[in-house]
């Protein structure tokens, strides 16, 4: 039976690599979409169909020797069921967080790269765990709420934006950026930490078996008990999600997403604080992967380490944009932060144990 898989973006082209890998014998004939605006037309040397030209003309036998593998957010999964039932597709399969999630592992660890936490031995210490979730008071609420884990926090994002509160923990306290929300998104919240929850004096007392982390209201690691167990006894410095692949390269999708001129205020505030990634960064820039979310869970020290590099490039990118920073809000900085985060923990891969966890999107 021939698969096709219903998506066309990183979530989709992931699976797609990891099917291909593990399972060689399975021959994916295309990438299928509702329409083709905003989409290439081949990925992966696959291509890529509107549904309704697909199902133009195939007769009810031949749609029952395809089966659709669902690569998109779960969230519209019992939408485009219905839409292929209407098709006359009747073999069609979710690709759930929980699947997507084993795929992945499977994967990475079949190539060695992007090393899956969950392949690390369990341990026996439980280290120190703060993941910090944003949230925004334009939120929509979830469809299936569940309890927080006890070591995540919800803290509201951009509460100097508004007068709603969705948490009792803001970021518009101590030292902050809160009103700078609109364009650092959730990273206002991940500052706050830094300046208020991490300390900035470099002192290390204390700070053994600690871990601080960012996820969002909606996306985030779903790590159970052994995972935790997993972080200290392992020496684990960083736990990023898996990255997605975008092609021809990450440049190529940041190219939708930050104007050329933003883009050249990032790249000159880089030769100017940071001239040894602005080296790197044509390297980095020209592969396919790129850590999406801005969700990290790191040591202190190394969390610490990382906000002390992101945010004084990122101001100084505010200052150099044109217009600058405090005259919009269109959310560039937030982009920019996932293509940072993926500069730095790519260029200190070498010396940093960075393992990875599938990111949750919640609905």
């Amino acid at each position: 039976m021939k698969l096709a898989i219903y998506g066309a973006q990183g979530y989709a082209l992931g699976a797609c690599e990891a099917i291909r890998t593990l399972y060689p014998k399975r021959e994916i004939s295309c990438f299928l979409v509702t329409r083709m605006e905003g989409n290439a037309p081949v990925l992966g040397g696959i291509p890529v169909r509107e549904l309704s030209a697909y199902a133009q003309g195939m007769g009810a036998e031949e749609k029952r020797e395809i089966e659709v593998l669902i690569a998109t957010p779960e969230q519209v999964q019992p939408d485009i069921e219905e839409t292929l039932e209407n098709y006359g597709f009747r073999h069609h399969r979710r690709l759930t967080f929980a699947r997507h999630a084993e795929l992945m592992q499977l994967f990475h660890a079949r190539l060695g790269r992007f090393l899956p936490l969950a392949a690390l031995p369990v341990g026996c210490h439980m280290p120190f765990v703060r993941m910090y979730m944003a949230k925004s008071h334009v939120d929509r609420p979830l469809r299936d709420s569940v309890p927080l884990p006890d070591y995540v926090f919800p803290i509201q994002a951009g509460t100097a934006c508004s007068s709603v509160r969705v948490a009792d923990l803001t970021d518009h306290t101590g030292v902050h950026i809160s009103e700078r929300n609109g364009n650092y998104c959730e990273l206002t919240a991940l500052y706050w930490v830094w300046k208020n929850k991490m300390g900035t004096d470099g002192c290390a007392d204390g700070e053994e078996g600690q871990y601080y982390g960012l996820c969002q209201y909606r996306r985030g690691f779903d790590l159970k008990e052994d995972d935790l167990l997993r972080l200290s006894d392992n020496d684990v410095d960083v736990v990023l999600p898996y990255p997605l692949p975008y092609e021809p390269d990450i440049q190529a999708h940041h190219e939708r997403y930050i104007k050329e001129a933003d883009w050249q205020a990032l790249l000159c505030a880089l030769e100017e604080l940071q001239p040894s990634y602005a080296e790197a960064f044509p390297g980095i820039l020209s592969q396919r992967y790129l850590y999406n979310y801005n969700v990290i869970l790191a040591k202190k020290s190394v969390l610490r380490d990382y906000c002390a590099w992101l945010f004084p490039v990122l101001m100084r990118t505010e200052e150099l944009s044109v217009p600058k920073g405090c005259e919009r809000s269109d959310r560039y900085l937030g982009y920019m932060g996932e293509t940072l985060l993926t500069l730095y923990f790519m260029k200190n891969a070498d010396r940093l144990n960075v393992v990875h966890g599938e990111c949750r999107m919640r609905v």
